[in-house]
């Protein structure tokens, strides 16, 4: 792609992530421009965006923001076409005047559009997990149907994307190791962890994220999300994809080869370095992050994670062991659980026995097909809601 004029979709471009992606292409004008961008219903903040990058598509993704959207472009001048609904990110996605997608949506909400820029063979950056988690067999199917480039965003996945061969194959790797940071828990016991709050999940140690990613991360269920993404992405069965806790952030994973020789790919703890990874590989870019200092680190210290306090972890095996429709069981069951911490109506360790409660109801089905994915969410949503409600759960607040 060195010398020509990438145009970039950015789906979620409000985020955390969308705020990184953004920073790294203002920083190359000659390179890349902004074709569209799409928010979820935070209309100001996207405004803003598309005041700086003047994009050619704009999209909401609820449509009761469709209007706030449309007259706030025309009163900026701007000629940017304002768009709404799940099949606007759909037709961005899909859309030829983009060849690179940025697919950092939250949640189950963006799969459809990931799998339209996989179909309409683009340079697709994944940072949105529960696209790979809910439909990983058709996404990869998708990608290597149409030709399309994946790069995953998420550190892990992207590390293991830089340590594994070149040329994609899989000879010689013995294992994947995903490192996890321990989150704002590290350490702690069942009973210490029965009081948290959603500001104390919430305050991760090494990473600015999201307030659903946190927790998720603080409860060890982004790891395991991880570790059934990391089995789709690379072909790899869940017996040879470990975790490591790794407090320090630094190694952001690991490839073991059968030879002795382990890979690591290192650096700051920054989303920016894997965003330019994914803009521009196989070039490297300036990301604006600064160089690790090793001796200013001095060590790196390493733990096996904590199943026992931290359920999520074993749940996510457990989901991918059984396959079929169970790992969209898991995620719906979380999506809802999280929700319901952060609102406080369920206490933090209510999260994984809302979660495993809803895995008991809802066995492993076949499900070869999107639809079927997407009716176990709905279903596992159902179900976990009536749990909820129900009073059923231990933890509930």
């Amino acid at each position: 792609m060195a010398g020509a004029l990438s145009r970039v979709a950015l789906l979620g471009a409000t985020g955390s992530i969308g705020g990184s992606a953004l920073d790294v292409i203002a920083r190359h004008p000659g390179r890349f421009v902004v074709d569209a961008l799409s928010a979820h219903a935070r209309v100001d903040e996207l405004l803003a965006l598309c005041r700086r990058f003047r994009p050619r598509l704009a999209a909401v993704a609820d449509p009761a923001h469709y209007p706030a959207l449309r007259d706030g472009l025309a009163a900026a001048g701007l000629p940017t076409t304002a768009m709404a609904g799940p099949e606007a990110l759909e037709a961005i996605a899909a859309d030829p005047g983009n060849d690179t997608v940025i697919a950092a949506i939250v949640g189950a909400a963006g799969v459809a559009s990931t799998l339209a820029a996989a179909r309409a063979g683009k340079r697709l950056l994944l940072a949105n997990k529960e696209s790979v988690v809910l439909a990983g067999e058709l996404l990869m199917a998708e990608v290597a149907r149409h030709g399309a480039r994946l790069v995953p965003i998420d550190s892990e996945h992207n590390a293991i994307f830089q340590c594994l061969p070149a040329d994609g194959g899989r000879g010689g790797v013995r294992r994947l190791l995903l490192t996890a940071s321990g989150g704002p828990f590290r350490g702690w016991s069942r009973e210490r962890l029965a009081s948290v709050s959603p500001e104390q999940a919430c305050a991760h140690p090494n990473w600015s994220m999201g307030r659903k990613i946190s927790v998720d991360s603080a409860s060890l269920m982004n790891k395991g999300l991880e570790v059934i993404e990391a089995h789709h992405l690379f072909g790899l069965p869940g017996e040879r994809i470990e975790v490591v806790v790794h407090p320090q952030s630094t190694i952001h994973s690991l490839v073991d080869y059968v030879d002795g020789s382990m890979l690591a790919q290192l650096g700051q703890p920054d989303m920016r370095t894997t965003l330019a990874v994914g803009l521009a590989w196989p070039d490297r870019i300036e990301a604006g992050v600064a160089p690790l200092d090793l001796v200013a680190l001095s060590r790196l210290d390493f733990e096996r994670p904590d199943t026992g306090a931290f359920p999520c972890l074993r749940l996510a095996y457990e989901a991918l062991a059984a396959g079929g429709s169970l790992p969209a069981v898991l995620n719906a069951a979380n999506e809802v659980a999280v929700s319901a911490f952060l609102q406080r109506q369920l206490a933090f360790l209510g999260i994984p026995a809302l979660i495993e409660r809803t895995m008991e109801r809802l066995p492993a089905l076949p499900s070869a097909t999107l639809a079927d994915r997407l009716a176990a969410d709905a279903e596992a949503r159902r179900v976990a809601e009536a749990l909820l409600a129900s009073g059923a759960v231990w933890g509930a607040a």
